[in-house]
């Protein structure tokens, strides 16, 4: 990849400073993860500089890359550390995926939708993310063939938890995801000694989880 430019790595700053740690995220992995991810080459077909500004942008087939806030908000009720494996639901370009890259061990990544789960692939190599691996199947079964996981994210909205998720958690694991159908809630599951901890978080708006076993209906 080559050397970007300045003005971008400006950008950057000013996004972590201005839209993260001034609405209070002050974990130090997460707005260093923050700060060494390109936005921009996330987002193909818009242009460079409005990467950093505050806002959801459409990355095609129905998919949004999420507010950079939103984005570090989930990172950090994730609570992500360097020896940790990460399952996340809902990879669209690759973003999110990346941003715990910079901070976990290893991060498996499912997409549903064939195009994006392949130019993520390729976007994702090419930026030298080689702790990712990106998958194309439907995520409601979560990957059991790697489980258990520390962290499960999801990126996309679920009237309900798959149950098949909770279950892939390692002791202390945590899942975040949007849940709910019309206003839809950050919520945190959190495992402890085989028992689920539930928190409500900040309310949001994401595009649904798409599955077989579900009927969608989240909007």
């Amino acid at each position: 990849m080559s050397r970007e430019p300045e003005h971008l790595q400006r950008l950057r700053a000013r996004m972590v400073e201005r839209q993260i740690m001034r609405r209070g995220i002050t974990n130090r992995r997460v707005l260093d993860a923050m700060t060494r991810v390109p936005r921009h080459e996330f987002l193909p077909g818009h242009p460079a500089e409005d990467a950093y500004e505050d806002g959801a942008v459409a990355i095609g087939h129905g998919q949004t890359c999420s507010q950079p806030y939103v984005v570090a908000y989930m990172t950090n009720w994730c609570d992500p550390r360097p020896s940790e494996r990460a399952l996340e639901l809902g990879t669209g370009s690759g973003y999110q995926a990346a941003v715990l890259a910079e901070i976990c061990a290893e991060v498996i990544t499912i997409e549903r939708v064939a195009a994006l789960a392949e130019s993520a692939r390729k976007r994702l190599g090419r930026l030298g993310y080689h702790n990712i691996t990106v998958l194309c199947r439907d995520g409601y079964e979560g990957y059991p063939v790697a489980a258990p996981y520390d962290i499960i994210l999801l990126t996309a909205a679920a009237p309900d938890i798959p149950p098949p998720l909770l279950g892939q958690l390692n002791d202390s694991g945590r899942l975040v995801a949007p849940v709910g159908p019309g206003p839809q809630r950050v919520t945190r599951y959190t495992k402890q000694y085989g028992s689920i901890h539930r928190e409500n978080g900040l309310d949001v708006r994401f595009v649904p989880f798409v599955s077989e076993h579900f009927d969608n209906d989240v909007s």
